[in-house]
Parts: C-alpha cells; sequence; structure tokens
C-alpha cells in the first residue's frame, strides 16, 4: 500500500522530520557559527569554497586555500554561488495547471498524486515507452542515480536522457571507442607541468578560468598553442593561434598526423606495445597533406608543419579540447584525431600530457557514469546481461526490471514527441525550452504532450512557464551528495541553508515519488544521499572507475576529493593520478585503437541568401547556460552586456552600413531574431559570433547531430544580417 493510500494526504512527518540530510530542510534548533568546505555548483572545475554559516545558514564564502583543484582561486560565478539561493523567485511550492491555464498552488500531496495519475494513464493509453525523462548534469550524483533508478526500474521507462548530451556525450563515445572506457586520463597538474599545451575549441580564458590560472601557474615557459576560429581572449594570451575556417578542425588535425608521419615525429614503440590500427591510420592519411587541405582549414601548409614541429618538439604535450569540438556534426571523428595525435606521439599517461577532454556542467562527470541514461549504473551497459544481472545482485532486485535496450537519445525523444511516442516528459534542473538546439522546434513539440512536469529551483524558466506541473527542487547548497569534477575528482556538497518554502532536494522528491508510485521496496536501503553513494561505490567494483575503497563522506572531504578509480590496487596517498601510466587501456586487448574517418561537409554550407557562419560559445566568465542562476546576481550581471549581441568583423559591418551598437536582425532558414552589433576584429570577416547564454540564440542554430555521440551541433549555421529601419 503506498503512502498516500495509507494516510490519505503527505504526511507532513515524512516531509519535515529533522536529521534527514539532503533533504531540504535543516533541524531548527539554533548551531554555533562554523565554515565548511563544499564544491562549487556551476562549472566542472569543481572549485572548493569555504563557506561560512551562521545560525545555520551559509551568509558568505571564500575560496579553500589548499584544495588541490583551485588553490584559493575563484571565478566570479564562484565568488557568488550562495546568490542564486536567496533569489526571491525560487519555487517555493508545487503549482499546477488550471482550468484557466495558469499555474496555480497545491499541496504536495495533490501534486505527487497528480504526478503519478497521469503518467500512470499516458503509459496505460500509449504504452510503457510513452513516458521519458530529461535529466541534467547540475544534480548531485547520489540524485542522478536515485533518478535513473526510479524511471527505469520502478516507473517502467525506458527512455531518459540528459543535458550532458548537449556539451559531453562526443567526449564519451570518443573515449569509450578509442580507450575502451568513458576514461579522461589527466589531473590539472598537467597544466602546469607541460611544456606544450594545446587548447583545440576551448576558449579557457572564459569557459575554465581557474583552469586558465593553473596554465599561468606553468613554470616551464610553455608553447600556448590555441585552435579557434575567433581569436578568443585564450587565443590572445597563446604563443601560437590558428584561426581554422569554421569546422575544419579534423582535415586540420589529419594534415598535423600526415606531418608528424612524414618527418617521422612519432613514437613508435609506444605505437606498437599500446595501439592497434596505426599502418591503417597512416595509409588513410595520405590523402590530407598540409598542401591538400591548407585551403579547405584556412592555414598555411607553412604553418601546419610549425605546429607539428612544435608538437614533436615538447616533451610533455597536452592536447584539451572541450564544446568547440564536442558540438558538431562530426565531434566523436574530431576528438578522436586528437586522441590520435596523443598516441601516436606517446604524450598520454605521463606528467603534463594527454588527451584530454574538459567537462562542462559540474557534475557532468556523475551524469556519465551514475544517471542510468547513457549506461547503466557504474559505467555498465544495459545490452549486457551480466552487467543487469550484476547490477540487480548489488541492489536486491528482479534483473528483468532493468531494461535491455538503452534509452533514446535527448533528439530523439524531442523527435519521438513529435511522431507521438512520447506523449508524457519529467525534466529536471535543465532548461529545454530554451537551451535546446532549433529552439522553436521544442517549443511547438510541447503542444503534442499530454502531460509536461518540470523539476527545477525556479517556476519561471522559459520551461517552467510551459509544464503543468511544476516541482518545487533545492538547489546546491541545500542538499547533499557528491559531484565528479572534469579529471575524475569526487568531492562533496553539504546542505548549508534550508531550501525555501516547501522545496524539497530531489533527492526526497524522488523518494517521495517511489512511495507514491507503489514501488518504494526498491528503494528501501536508499535512505540518504550517503546510504546511497555506499550502493554506487559496490557497482563500481572491478570496473575502470572503481571506487570501492572510498568508505563514506568523511573520508573524501579528508583528503580533498578523491579521483577515480581508488580501490585496493590504487596508491590511496597521491592527490594527483593520471590514467594509463603503464601504457594499457580498457580494452580487452589493453591498447588503445585509431579511429578515423573522411570529414563530411558542414551541416549548413553558407549560401548567397545567408553568406554569414554564426559562430556560438561562452560569451563572458559570468554568464551560465541559460542564466537561471547567473541573472540572479547583479554583481554578474553588471559583468556582461544586458542585451543579446553579436560580434561582426568591421569591414563586414561598413559594408551592410551597420552602425557599431546598433540593432539588427540576424536570420536563419529557422528563426530571426534581433541583437546589437558589437566591431571587433576577433572574429573574421563573413563570420558572426553569438553568446549562447541569451534566450533567443538558439531560435537560429541548425538542428544537426553527429551519428556517434548524437551531440547537438550548435557552434555553426548559416545566417544573414538585415538593418531596422
Amino acid at each position: 500500500m503506498t503512502l498516500h493510500e495509507k494516510k490519505g494526504k503527505l504526511s507532513s512527518e515524512l516531509i519535515l522530520r529533522p536529521g534527514h540530510f539532503g533533504l531540504g530542510i535543516v533541524p531548527k534548533k539554533k548551531k554555533p557559527d562554523r565554515t565548511t568546505n563544499m564544491i562549487c555548483g556551476f562549472c566542472s572545475t569543481g572549485c572548493s569554497l569555504k563557506v561560512h554559516i551562521k545560525n545555520g545558514e551559509a551568509v558568505n564564502l571564500t575560496p579553500t586555500s589548499k584544495y588541490p583543484v583551485n588553490l584559493g582561486m575563484a571565478c566570479p560565478k564562484g565568488w557568488e554561488a550562495l546568490t542564486p539561493l536567496y533569489s526571491e523567485d525560487r519555487a517555493t511550492q508545487p503549482l499546477l495547471i488550471n482550468k484557466s491555464g495558469e499555474l496555480a498552488p497545491i499541496s504536495w500531496h495533490k501534486a505527487l498524486s497528480e504526478f503519478t495519475q497521469n503518467f500512470k494513464a499516458v503509459q496505460r493509453k500509449h504504452g510503457m515507452e510513452s513516458v521519458a525523462f530529461i535529466s541534467t548534469g547540475q544534480i548531485p550524483t547520489e540524485e542522478m542515480a536515485y533518478l535513473g533508478a526510479l524511471a527505469k526500474f520502478g516507473m517502467g521507462l525506458t527512455h531518459g536522457d540528459g543535458n550532458t548530451r548537449q556539451c559531453m556525450a562526443t567526449s564519451v563515445v570518443a573515449y569509450k571507442e578509442s580507450f575502451g572506457f568513458d576514461s579522461p586520463p589527466y589531473t590539472y597538474q598537467d597544466f602546469e607541468e607541460s611544456d606544450t599545451v594545446v587548447l583545440i575549441g576551448s576558449n579557457l580564458c572564459i569557459a575554465h578560468p581557474i583552469m586558465w590560472q593553473r596554465v599561468m601557474r606553468n613554470k616551464n615557459n610553455p608553447e600556448i598553442i590555441v585552435v579557434d576560429p575567433r581569436r578568443t581572449e585564450t587565443a590572445m594570451a597563446s604563443t601560437q593561434h590558428y584561426a581554422i575556417t569554421p569546422k575544419s578542425d579534423l582535415k586540420f588535425l589529419y594534415a598535423i598526423a600526415h606531418a608528424l608521419i612524414e618527418k617521422n615525429w612519432i613514437d613508435p614503440e609506444f605505437i606498437k606495445n599500446s595501439t592497434v590500427g596505426f599502418q591503417e591510420f597512416k595509409a588513410f592519411l595520405k590523402n590530407y597533406s598540409p598542401e591538400s587541405v591548407s585551403h579547405d582549414c584556412g592555414i598555411t601548409v607553412k604553418n601546419i608543419y610549425h605546429l607539428a614541429k612544435t608538437i614533436h618538439k615538447g616533451k610533455n604535450v597536452s592536447l584539451w579540447w572541450t564544446m568547440g569540438v564536442n558540438q558538431s556534426y562530426e565531434g566523436v571523428r574530431t576528438a578522436q584525431a586528437i586522441i590520435n595525435l596523443a598516441l601516436m606521439t606517446g604524450n598520454i599517461g605521463r606528467p603534463g600530457t594527454g588527451a584530454n577532454s574538459i567537462t562542462g556542467q559540474c557534475n557532468a562527470m556523475g551524469s556519465r557514469l551514475f544517471s542510468n541514461t547513457t549506461s547503466l549504473l557504474g559505467g555498465h551497459s544495459f545490452e549486457n546481461p551480466e552487467h543487469r544481472k550484476k547490477v540487480a545482485s548489488i541492489l536486491e532486485i528482479d534483473p528483468s526490471l532493468i531494461p535491455h535496450k538503452p534509452s533514446w537519445p535527448y533528439h530523439k525523444i524531442i523527435e519521438g514527441i513529435e511522431s507521438g511516442k512520447i506523449k508524457g516528459l519529467w525534466i529536471l534542473a535543465t532548461n529545454t525550452a530554451h537551451s535546446w538546439i532549433h529552439q522553436n522546434q521544442f517549443t511547438d513539440l510541447r503542444k503534442k504532450l499530454d502531460f509536461l512536469v518540470v523539476q527545477d529551483m525556479y517556476p519561471n524558466t522559459e520551461t517552467a512557464r510551459i509544464a503543468d506541473l511544476v516541482l518545487p527542487a533545492a538547489g546546491w547548497g541545500e542538499k547533499e551528495g557528491t559531484f565528479i569534477n572534469s579529471e575524475r575528482r569526487i568531492a562533496c556538497i553539504k546542505q548549508v541553508k534550508k531550501a525555501p518554502g516547501q522545496a524539497l532536494s530531489d533527492f526526497r522528491i524522488f523518494k517521495l515519488i517511489s512511495e507514491y508510485w507503489g514501488c518504494s521496496e526498491l528503494f528501501k536501503k536508499w535512505k540518504s544521499p550517503e546510504d546511497t553513494f555506499k550502493i554506487l561505490t559496490q557497482l563500481t567494483k572491478d570496473q575502470p572507475c572503481d571506487i570501492t575503497s572510498i568508505k563514506d563522506y568523511k573520508q573524501i572531504d579528508s583528503l580533498g576529493g578523491i579521483q577515480w578509480p581508488y580501490n585496493k590496487n590504487t596508491p590511496h596517498d597521491d592527490p594527483q593520478r593520471r590514467l594509463f601510466e603503464d601504457g594499457k587501456f580498457f580494452h580487452s586487448d589493453q591498447k588503445a585503437k585509431f579511429i578515423f574517418e573522411k570529414p563530411k561537409p558542414l551541416a549548413e554550407a553558407i549560401i548567397n541568401n545567408f553568406p554569414f557562419q554564426m559562430l556560438t560559445g561562452r560569451g563572458t566568465s559570468s554568464q551560465w547556460h541559460t542564466q537561471t542562476r547567473t541573472s540572479k546576481s547583479e554583481i554578474l550581471k553588471k559583468l556582461y552586456p544586458k542585451d543579446v549581441y553579436f560580434e561582426i568583423n568591421p569591414e563586414d559591418a561598413k559594408k551592410l552600413e551597420i552602425k557599431n551598437n546598433e540593432w539588427v536582425e540576424v536570420n536563419s532558414k529557422r528563426a530571426t531574431i534581433k541583437a546589437r552589433a558589437f566591431y571587433t576584429y576577433i572574429v573574421k570577416s563573413g563570420q558572426i559570433f553569438m553568446p549562447m547564454h541569451y534566450p533567443h540564440v538558439n531560435k537560429l542554430t541548425h538542428p544537426s547531430y553527429d551519428p556517434y555521440s548524437h551531440q547537438p551541433s550548435y557552434k555553426a549555421c548559416a545566417v544573414n544580417l538585415r538593418k531596422i529601419n
């Protein structure tokens, strides 16, 4: 019998009983003033912040001085991390659409009853796979795991994906195919130990300021090489900038590999002992000489050879990439072209080396391993019967409850709405109506859903405003759990503030939904986030991400975070640990694979009617994604332009008689928006750049996807410009 059948209404004791960590509440008993360290909830860097607590509420913060990630530094977002929690427009009680089409307050009992009754009705009418969820990379690992387990093992859902599909799916697939497991090999110390740092599609200064500060701490006087169409802030500070033609990355990287082989600037011993497929790759590269690709990528033959020579001369070369590579219609092969450069030169497994993907969201890595979306809990496979058996045994559930196939990726779920196969959707801690590529498509398709639930900190996001039901969730700092950062470091967040009104932690909401759905028996051991974390450590046993030697949160805190793997076979006294130091990878033959493919034409080429290539990216270090949180800070808002703008080369602007700061119509084949023109030589003629944070930019973007990772290609589309008379 479910909770509401027993009580007839939601038990106040179940929500408000003190002492349940991570549930969005704190005991009423007055506590002494104190400080505690916890991990920032914005980006994937994973900085530690010392939070100052008075009368049980966080009042201020400072960066933690000796934490191995940020070493006492913080970016503007980190300094303002508490501000979004105190915003006056927080979601404080459940909201349900009424007969007037407005979201109106209801009780938690009513909300959970509506959630259960409506989604079960959709499943009865349209089939079990007709309800899906879209998750996030911004809630704790324990909550991600609970969501995925609840949805797939308890509610019978097959399809559920995360917004990490928008940022990290390419790197996941590239690592899995090349190394045998999703395994970024590096530690941030490598920024300081490289003598050659290669940044590809990464504006590190702006997107990951603390990582850039680690580069600035490098005492080796390193070569800093930036490959980016724009002369970004990072490119301005580099020693070499290669302003390639947009989306010519793959040809350009193949030309570098060709030059390295031609000049015999490779590591034959490492290639022989630790890789497979090199001879096939070498034969493939014959068609990609610097001479043959120079025109297409916009870089001279001389400069291509110069870059290859720079890599050859470096003793410790690290290659880094982020969204400029990942968000591409051929991102996986581009990431693997970077990996190939590291493999063929032996630049992996040593200090200052590696083919290193920089993650986007604060817990994207947690999502990759434990969200139950792209892989079964603990980096396992839904399709592998032994993996299903192992997971079921540890969780003490019937193996038949685990789906035998993986979920549709994000865009297939969206397409499922269009085709009528998905009729119920549950969106958590992400803002699909803003962030999804070709934004208008999702807004239009929402009408085809029978029931849309949004679970968020705020009731006024673009997505929450079009929901049938809004569930108010606690935010970072109002609950407990762990994040995993870009360098695989697991660290804790803590409850330092009471959630407002009736808002609950996502963990608590999932626990209540399991009661109302009637599947709570499956999660009887998932009593708290820390109990859940201990279950997750068991699930990693014998996996590359094995963390079975982690006992509890206290141990994680005492060690300054713990990089995976962490088990009986790994050193426990080293805070900085790399993968592949022994030259062995995670494929059955313990060798990495050279993977390659012929480049494809641009997904949407410029034509006469749309003569400009629009590029997108992060605007400033003060903005974050859809600005749901950063817009709550008056300080952060002063650090970037209020109005949406686009960067344009002054020569192009003069030809079109567009004045600096003038409002202009920017048109793609999908939409028209208005934006202010900003003169700058940062962009080349024929290109414009728009920051992704503004609400209307994704109305313009082209809905194309990498065929292997299914990640959207946000970075380039064709547009025209029109003066507003």
